[in-house]
């Protein structure tokens, strides 16, 4: 039997026998046992064995240094008058961990040095985001998401002094690059050389198997969405959030969905939520966790289909300091999407979710991904897999029509004015169509003609439905509100909107 599919019988045992009701995690269960209950913890720590009784003489053997490479005992003499002495004394791939600075260096060196400069990583990020945007948030008192987060209100970011929006509106783009005052620049990730997954603090207090020891979450709660995110299944549209506020997990899976999925939907669902190795979360030294893991689980991203603003980074482009922040998109409405990766184009869910087990999850690598673990999935699991993402429905829109347009007798007049800008002034439509806002195509904003970066190139359109549940927008999360967005194609697109029609097309936006 293949180890992969021996992994998710194991877990997916667990996960189903073990725990199910009693441990179901859940935000609101305090008195949870301090392992959490998570099946995955359960899975991939193992408790401390009964030591023994053995004499002296084995325990030094086995506190001993012979089984450090460097203290092997060569196979002959004759090495000596070899080149290198018959050693590998450079960088081993298979057992050095990417990007070490020298050969053999430790998981504990690694570690150790990274500690050390995670709080200066962590406050040059905060200066830089405190220079770009106002992180003090403001919140509408009324308008919220799907399960009751209040939104946000922008735009967020920091104009020179003596400059309004209508003034940077009227320069052009040359004028804005030779100034260097384009508001919304690229949002790096705030290590980029090693890069990788990093999820918000909300997420990290409820599966802290997650957490790094090499970088922290850097965007402030009141940005992000609502945790836990709502779930809505297209072939049960009647019983609206079907989550019941909880996380689904390996432990509340079947709980949750056995009388509402199918049985092959409910074990693609499983296998969406069963860890993998990936880049920095795996069993190996080369890792970023503390302690060794089984991976991360597709739903550890898009936890309950959704986005809570986990980033990474785009896995198509090399070198290293060329990657863009990659921010979690929902997987809401996947059904209707023909485009799969903001830069790949894959044509279906099957190839996307099947080529990312390949890769190291996200890192366009399978050199990594052999090194790390390399998970075969047979077309069957992953064909379950697409099913179950094909099930996740939108959020409810009740103020839009079956074209998906505003009902004229449920819309203010500040929306539908917002929807008439949104399809002419605005050009929002020329990429963002009904009923699902979207084009399955992908564009190039050309976003170098105002700042001085290589640009990212041409980037699929994503879907405007249930926009308010999303943020932060654009690829790479740079765009801290709905406020922010209207801003920044304001300038990109020279669209010279005023202020009133740039809070009826937020107002307009809300309702999708």
């Amino acid at each position: 039997m293949k180890k992969s599919n021996i992994l998710f019988i194991a877990i997916t045992g667990i996960g189903l026998f073990g725990f199910l009701g009693n441990t179901a995690i859940s935000k609101d269960s305090k008195d949870a046992p301090k392992d959490s209950g998570d099946a995955v913890v359960q899975a991939q720590e193992a408790r401390p064995a009964e030591k023994p009784k053995i004499d002296k003489q084995t325990e030094a053997h086995d506190k001993s240094d012979i089984f450090k490479a460097s203290n092997a005992t060569p196979l002959s003499d004759a090495f000596k008058n070899q080149p290198e002495n018959g050693k590998i004394s450079g960088f081993d791939f298979a057992r050095d961990a990417l990007n070490s600075k020298k050969p053999f260096e430790t998981f504990e060196e690694i570690k150790s040095k990274l500690t050390k400069e995670r709080p200066t990583v962590t406050k040059t990020q905060q200066d830089l985001l405190q220079k770009r945007y106002n992180l003090t948030p403001r919140l509408d008192p009324e308008a919220t998401m799907t399960r009751g987060k209040p939104l946000a209100v922008g735009p967020t970011a920091r104009l020179p002094d003596g400059l309004n929006w209508q003034k940077l509106a009227k320069m052009s783009s040359d004028e804005i690059r030779k100034k260097n005052i384009f508001p919304y620049p690229s949002l790096p990730h705030p290590q980029q050389s090693s890069g990788g997954m990093v999820f918000p603090p909300v997420q990290l207090k409820m599966f802290p198997r997650l957490e790094r020891f090499d970088v922290e979450f850097d965007l402030p709660e009141a940005f992000l969405p609502e945790f836990p995110p709502a779930i809505f299944l297209q072939n049960r549209p009647e019983l609206g959030d079907v989550s019941r506020g909880e996380v689904v997990s390996i432990n509340n899976f079947y709980e949750l969905f056995k009388d509402i999925l199918t049985p092959v939907q409910l074990n693609g669902l499983q296998m969406l939520l069963t860890p993998l190795p990936q880049e920095d979360f795996n069993p190996t030294d080369d890792r970023k966790s503390e302690k060794p893991s089984l991976g991360v689980a597709c739903f550890d991203c898009h936890i309950n289909g959704h986005t809570i603003g986990q980033f990474h980074q785009s896995p198509d482009i090399r070198p290293q300091e060329r990657r863009f922040r990659l921010d979690t998109t929902s997987l809401r409405g996947m059904f209707n999407q023909q485009i799969h990766g903001s830069k790949r184009s894959l044509r279906s869910v099957e190839d996307f979710t099947e080529f990312e087990f390949r890769t190291a999850y996200f890192n366009g690598d399978p050199i990594h991904a052999m090194k790390k673990g390399f998970p075969i999935l047979d077309r069957i699991h992953v064909s379950h897999m697409a099913q179950l993402q094909n099930m996740l429905d939108f959020p409810p829109a009740p103020k839009l029509d079956r074209y998906g347009r505003l009902d004229n007798e449920k819309a203010t007049d500040q929306e539908l004015r917002g929807e008439k800008i949104f399809f002419g002034k605005g050009q929002c439509s020329t990429c963002h169509q009904p009923p699902a806002f979207l084009d399955h195509q992908m564009h190039d904003l050309k976003l170098e003609r105002f700042l001085n970066e290589p640009g990212d190139g041409p980037i699929k359109t994503f879907t405007l439905r249930g926009i308010k549940d999303s943020p932060p927008y654009l690829h790479d999360g740079r765009l801290l509100t709905l406020e922010d967005t209207v801003e920044f194609f304001n300038l990109v697109l020279q669209l010279q909107l005023t202020d009133e029609e740039k809070s009826d097309l937020v107002a307009y936006m809300r309702q999708l």
